[in-house]
């Protein structure tokens, strides 16, 4: 399954937040992190804003911060908020002969597992996975 660059920043970001959501952190210390651009960043970070799993604070001590619930928000609710649905994908030359019609039903079977399995995935599941940090380390 092949990411869009967005949706891999909105999962990254949010874990990172996540993990400890009394921290506040820039966009430009997450950019830096992540080895992209503040500004592509930035985007990412306003709809995860809007779906209200964080939220930002302006000032000398401001940032984001987490502000969802990582017990109950899956792999799956932040990668709707970048990825098409799936099924929704146009049309590729081929798909509406025998062959066509037959890997696409594979393709689809595919998808609704890995859809599946996203939205079995908590945010804190995860969380659980990823090696705990020495205190006051970034």
């Amino acid at each position: 399954m092949k990411l869009q660059m967005a949706s891999r920043l909105g999962l990254y970001a949010v874990l990172e937040l996540a993990r400890d959501p009394a921290r506040r952190l820039s966009a430009a210390d997450l950019a830096s992190r992540f080895g992209v651009s503040t500004n592509h960043l930035a985007k990412v970070l306003r709809e995860l804003g809007r779906a209200g799993l964080v939220t930002a604070e302006r000032g000398a001590t401001g940032g984001y911060r987490f502000v969802g619930n990582a017990r109950r928000t899956t792999l799956m609710d932040v990668l709707s908020l970048f990825e098409e649905e799936p099924g929704a994908r146009a049309a590729d030359p081929g798909d509406a002969t025998d062959i066509g019609l037959a890997l696409g039903r594979v393709l689809t079977e595919i998808d609704e597992i890995a859809e599946a399995t996203l939205r079995s995935i908590t945010l804190e599941t995860l969380l659980r996975l990823v090696p705990k940090r020495p205190a006051g380390a970034r």
